[in-house]
């Protein structure tokens, strides 16, 4: 009866159009009220209870490290890099966009700030150059989800938080799979550009290259401080996170010297609402989450599941289709609190390591960012282009297939994730 309750009362408000952490929040209260054993009291409880967490002050500090970059020239010398290595490809600003996506997602953190930023620098630009409005809407959409697939990402850092899974190895395990697929990303750019004629750039020669490269290398040593001080023990997470705030300030403000205060005010003002957002989410999917576990609906739903005899393979294909769909209509926050604690006790029956599940949970959710109705990048590049969401999803469909065929290798060859884990820190997936 309460899951009844629980999940009628969410659709119902998603279906009226409810934001997705409201929702979350006023299908816990019929519950709270009805339940004699419970009060409102418990949602103002858990909530607070998931706010006090060290861990999740690492999500602030990594969207205000994006705008620091995004606002201080950062982003222009990694795509004047990106243009020097990739523009001679067939379909060139498009793979420039792709790459430029790899090198702001070992920044940011954040897919839903890449969608935005990228946006206004490549949709208008790839249209002015020949390219179909749909395929540019398409390719910086799905580029975008890299940012929270290749470290450092949010929801890494909000997964270890809820699971306790080491967010150092789930960092060092995102790597391989986020190139993967930004290469087949960039494998299926080359094939809509000859296949259209979309235009090319001139081949940079090597002094274009380096000089490219010296300007950028600064910016690109923030992923590297930010695993490597991990890694090496200097930091925790939330840490690392601290310290790439800083060192994006002095970029920005001192070495590049284009930001200012009035910029850098502007940055932190629109950081804290973009957390607000966030961490809202976690407090209401924190409240319908405990509720779950209070009625131990979760144990209710697997109890069969666990008695059909999947091996790892099995239940990894079953895992990524539940965060598949669930992603097409919860935001990915609130879908780890929920479904990753109810998918938990799964993957471990089957001795699923808990680096290996995280990796899948976060790629497939990752896709949930650009497939309707949610698709949160697809909505913000629709937005930017000033078109609806029909208006992309055939592109972003013909996309997203060679992504979800990195996606089946990641599950049926597990050492894609952990062999680097393995190699630099084996104490931390022991």
């Amino acid at each position: 009866m309460a899951a009844l309750v629980l999940f009628g009362a969410f659709f119902l408000l998603l279906a009226i159009r409810v934001p997705v952490a409201f929702a979350l929040g006023l299908a816990s209260l019929p519950v709270l009220l009805l339940e004699p054993r419970l009060s409102p009291m418990v949602l103002f409880n858990e909530m607070f209870k998931s706010y006090n967490s060290f861990i999740l002050l690492a999500v602030p500090f990594f969207l205000l490290t994006a705008n620091l970059m995004n606002g201080g020239g950062i982003t222009d010398r990694l795509m004047r890099l990106s243009r020097a290595l990739v523009g001679h490809f067939p379909g060139g600003l498009a793979q420039i966009n792709v790459i430029l996506s790899v090198f702001f997602a070992g920044i940011s953190g954040s897919s839903t700030a890449d969608a935005a930023s990228q946006g206004k620098l490549f949709i208008e630009a790839q249209v002015k150059e020949g390219y179909d409005l749909s395929f540019s809407i398409a390719i910086t959409a799905v580029s975008a989800v890299l940012a929270v697939i290749i470290p450092p990402s949010i929801l890494m850092v909000v997964w270890g938080g809820v699971i306790s899974t080491s967010i150092g190895a789930m960092y060092l395990a995102g790597i391989v799979p986020g190139l993967l697929i930004g290469l087949a990303q960039m494998a299926t750019v080359h094939a809509y550009a000859k296949k259209r004629n979309y235009p090319v750039y001139p081949r940079a020669n090597l002094t274009e290259i380096y000089k490219a490269a010296i300007v950028s290398i600064p910016a690109m040593m923030t992923p590297v401080i930010i695993v490597g001080g991990i890694l090496a023990g200097l930091f925790t997470a939330t840490e690392s996170a601290a310290v790439a705030v800083l060192y994006a300030a002095v970029l920005s403000m001192l070495f590049y010297r284009e930001m200012n205060w009035k910029s850098f005010i502007a940055a932190i003002v629109d950081t804290g609402k973009l957390s607000a957002v966030a961490l809202f989410c976690v407090g209401t999917a924190s409240v319908f989450g405990w509720l779950l576990a209070y009625y131990q609906i979760p144990k209710a739903l697997l109890s069969n599941v666990q008695d059909w005899g999947l091996g790892i393979i099995g239940v990894g294909l079953l895992i990524a289709g539940a965060f598949l769909v669930v992603g097409c209509f919860l935001d990915a926050i609130p879908a780890i609190i929920i479904v990753g604690t109810t998918l938990q006790p799964l993957a471990e029956s089957v001795g699923m390591h808990p680096v290996h599940f995280a990796i899948v949970g976060i790629v497939s959710l990752a896709f949930g960012l650009i497939t309707p109705p949610y698709g949160m990048c697809l909505m913000i590049s629709c937005a930017v282009a000033k078109v609806p969401l029909s208006f992309a999803i055939k592109d972003t469909m013909i996309m997203l297939i060679p992504m979800l065929v990195v996606l089946l290798a990641i599950i049926v060859f597990p050492d894609i994730v952990l062999f680097l884990p393995r190699i630099f820190s084996p104490e931390m997936i022991k």
